[in-house]
């Protein structure tokens, strides 16, 4: 007898209860599975600029291993050719610029920008350029040595 009373006082959940439980945890996999697909962009994003940042290494490595008279190095814009790394298209923009002292005479430095843009990414911030900065001088001893 206590058996059944105690049977008759237990009771589960209804389907209303159940079914807004599920509406909730469904929600909440939604939320989920946007903020996934967002960070999983972001990460692309990242590796794209990263990509960028090799690419424009490589560049001025490049014209680090030159001699400082090289026509390489001569002032100027150059855009090159596409370059193509991890799968990835990428437009370089070289710019070499003398630098001159206040006086207007040039130094014997150099300023080196190497402007990469990747050209397959998909939102509109992950095709920003990425810019490295650089000076290049030479070993001879010049106005921008500084005596003591």
């Amino acid at each position: 007898m206590n058996n059944e009373i105690q049977k008759k006082n237990e009771r589960g959940f209804t389907l209303i209860e159940t079914s807004i439980a599920l509406i909730v945890m469904m929600v909440v996999a939604l939320s989920m599975s946007s903020l996934f697909m967002y960070s999983f962009q972001n990460n692309v994003g990242g590796n794209d600029r990263a990509l960028a940042m090799a690419v424009g290494q490589r560049q001025l490595e490049q014209l680090r291993s030159v001699n400082f008279d090289d026509a390489t190095l001569a002032a100027g814009t150059t855009t090159l050719p596409t370059i193509t790394s991890g799968g990835r298209n990428y437009q370089v923009v070289r710019t070499i610029t003398d630098e001159t002292n206040s006086d207007g005479s040039l130094k014997l430095l150099k300023k080196i920008s190497i402007s990469v843009t990747p050209m397959t990414a998909a939102k509109s911030w992950q095709r920003t350029p990425v810019v490295l900065v650089s000076h290049r001088s030479s070993l001879a001893i010049g106005a921008y040595s500084v005596s003591q």
